[in-house]
């Protein structure tokens, strides 16, 4: 097992200071325009609350969690619920019919993303695209997109694909074929709402099912045979 520590993500350094300084602008404004408090000021302030501690919670990276260090398994690469484990034919890259599991990451949960296993990156392609809700099916294919495939040191090769949604607008990924995949370590991030499909092979021995929570790091996906 391995380990980390509580910290906010640097992605989201910018992101707070800007959040903060609009509630600041409204806030002063609100109270320029109606200086006798009321019931009405109240809920402004906790909704102004409420929204800076999602944004922070958003960014947050996970609090002690350890890795799963388990051979010959895939562990999740993000944080959410599955909502597709299906086998589907691949085009981008394999060119063959692909175990794909989705996970769905809604606004509450951490947004980073993590390699599954140990290995080396061996493709990695950004495709721009639409803004679809992220669990539609064919968002996987038609929104904005990064295709990562990981080789483990026995020859599989798994594809990680992350997938921009309705609300996240921004992938941050900065990978490039070679480098090397060390399982639990962050490979990047989607902002806002999102999803990660992950392609194996057909014969994998699959351990989660459609609407189970997982945990980046953490839940083991399935078995490599």
């Amino acid at each position: 097992m391995r380990q980390i520590h509580k910290r906010i993500h640097e992605e989201g350094t910018k992101a707070i200071l800007i959040t903060l300084l609009i509630i600041a602008v409204l806030a002063t404004g609100i109270n320029l325009l109606w200086p006798v408090q009321t019931v009405w000021h109240i809920l402004a302030y906790v909704f102004f609350a409420v929204v800076f501690v999602l944004i922070v919670r958003f960014f947050r990276v996970p609090i002690m969690r350890r890795t799963t260090i388990l051979e010959h398994a895939v562990i999740s690469p993000a944080d959410g619920v599955v909502a597709a484990n299906e086998v589907v034919m691949e085009d981008e890259y394999f060119h063959e019919q692909r175990r794909q599991i989705s996970i769905f990451m809604s606004i509450y949960n951490v947004h980073i993303n993590f390699f599954p296993f140990d290995g080396v990156v061996t493709y990695y392609k950004y495709h721009p695209g639409k803004f679809l809700v992220a669990f539609k099916p064919k968002s996987s294919s038609d929104n904005e997109h990064n295709s990562i495939v990981i080789q483990d040191h026995q020859g599989h090769e798994v594809m990680v694909r992350q997938i921009a949604g309705f609300v996240a607008r921004r992938i941050v990924c900065d990978l490039e074929p070679g480098e090397p995949s060390i399982v639990g370590e962050e490979f990047g991030m989607i902002r806002f709402g999102s999803r990660v499909d992950v392609f194996l092979p057909v014969d994998a021995e699959v351990n989660v099912h459609i609407g189970q929570v997982v945990r980046g790091r953490s839940s083991v996906l399935a078995m490599l045979k």
